[in-house]
């Protein structure tokens, strides 16, 4: 999710977030926010410049077992201040607010995705963007975000509580300018009163795109205002069904959401009713963060959301329908648990895809090789090369620390096939037992 609050805990982050905001309202270089956002020293073109020649191997080695599709990015948002008639838009409390944090927030990422000028930021966003992805020097695909308004139940906008927005002609005209790299992914709310239209007109656009690996519809339920398991979506469901759509859906605690109603929507379990459809469902972030309610325990306890997720994931019902996501696993506040967990389970490395979450990784505050090496999670010969990476391209740098991952005892890592296209299989047989677990929310 793009402009999420930290989720970093202490004085320290909050300090520095409100320093960067007196950064923006007084006539002083915002340094601060450069060092929380965009602290790469480098352009991407100067990567085969700045590189040594064991960091070079390092880079090679994470396309090493690729399909030849070569890595594919499930996961990264594009924004924009509607500066190019993109029809792009941003909660104006994030760009010009007066709340501290949200402010700064709003100036972080900006930083770190090489917005250095308002007026220029849409073209400055998207020239960065397929200027880190073509010096990656190995194909790749990357997905890029549409992302709808929320919209309360009555079908009508919330813009006061929506945090941006990108429409779906957005990612088509870029993907159309840059067919090698980009791959479209459409975002209709099912609330709206045209979602059934607009989700049959932009669907059976992105069924046809040309080389989409995955066609893939985008929700973030908290932001949004989305009930997973609401049963006025059922027709909804059905029009995903019909055009081959997969849903990618945030799961677990969004930051950038404060209502507990709204964070409910993020539970895990709420997906077994597109899943009992037979729409197939990519949980984005594997649920790594935060708790929710056990809807299959009446006495409704609080547990980790990663494990309710692994127990979607363990229910034979769903396999071949139900998929993890490893975008922002690496930041502080994910690590050890449960990256740790997901490279022990092996039987589940099949059902497993990447994302980066851009420009996720390119904000300095929220990542660190370091963390990752105490934890057992990287040798310690990895983090200097991986740090000459992200001196130089971010987005690099992302997919070569998850292809480095390794289970703290066993060593063992994500396989070649995590980082290329989802690896689709028919589902099961539907069981009849399945439909029992379909747990609608009270309304």
């Amino acid at each position: 999710m793009i402009f999420p609050r930290f989720g970093l805990d202490g004085w320290r982050v909050k300090a520095a977030l409100a320093l960067a905001v007196l950064l923006l309202l007084i006539p002083v270089p915002g340094y601060i926010v450069g060092c929380l956002g965009g602290a790469w020293k480098y352009e991407p073109e100067e990567l085969d410049e700045r590189l040594s020649p064991v960091a070079r191997a390092l880079v090679d080695g994470a396309f090493a077992g690729l399909s030849e599709v070569g890595a594919v990015d499930h996961h990264c948002h594009v924004i924009g201040l509607d500066t190019n008639d993109s029809g792009t838009w941003v909660n104006p409390e994030l760009v010009h607010g007066f709340h501290l944090e949200r402010r700064a927030t709003g100036a972080v990422y900006m930083s770190a995705a090489g917005i250095d000028d308002e007026e220029d930021a849409d073209r400055q966003y998207v020239d960065r963007l397929v200027r880190l992805a073509r010096a990656f020097g190995h194909s790749t695909r990357i997905h890029l975000l549409a992302f709808d308004h929320y919209h309360r139940p009555d079908g009508t906008v919330d813009l006061e509580r929506s945090e941006f927005h990108v429409p779906n002609s957005y990612v088509f005209e870029l993907a159309e300018r840059n067919p090698e790299l980009f791959v479209p992914v459409i975002s209709v709310h099912p609330y709206r009163e045209d979602a059934l239209e607009e989700l049959d007109q932009w669907g059976a656009k992105l069924a046809a795109w040309p080389g989409t690996p995955t066609p893939l519809v985008k929700w973030l339920p908290p932001a949004q205002g989305i009930d997973p398991s609401d049963d006025r979506i059922d027709p909804y469901y059905a029009l995903m069904k019909k055009h081959g759509l997969v849903l990618l859906t945030h799961t677990g605690e969004e930051q950038a959401v404060e209502a507990e109603e709204d964070q409910g929507l993020a539970n895990p379990l709420l997906f077994r009713r597109p899943l009992d459809l037979g729409v197939p469902v990519i949980m984005a972030h594997s649920a790594s963060l935060g708790t929710d309610v056990d809807l299959d325990d009446p006495a409704r306890p609080r547990v980790p959301s990663h494990e309710l997720f692994l127990r979607m994931m363990d229910h034979a019902c769903y396999e071949g329908l139900l998929y993890g996501e490893l975008s922002a696993m690496i930041q502080r506040n994910r690590i050890p648990e449960p990256l740790v967990t997901l490279l022990a389970r092996d039987d589940l490395h099949a059902r497993l895809v990447n994302g980066s979450d851009y420009p996720l990784p390119a904000v300095n505050v929220v990542i660190s090789v370091g963390a990752l090496e105490s934890e057992g999670l990287l040798v310690d010969a990895d983090v200097p090369l991986l740090r000459e990476i992200y001196d130089v391209n971010p987005l690099l740098f992302d997919l070569v620390v998850k292809r480095r991952l390794r289970h703290p005892e066993s060593g063992r890592r994500f396989p070649p096939e995590v980082f290329g296209p989802l690896q689709r299989t028919d589902p099961k047989p539907r069981d009849p037992d399945c439909r029992r677990h379909v747990v609608p929310r009270p309304r």
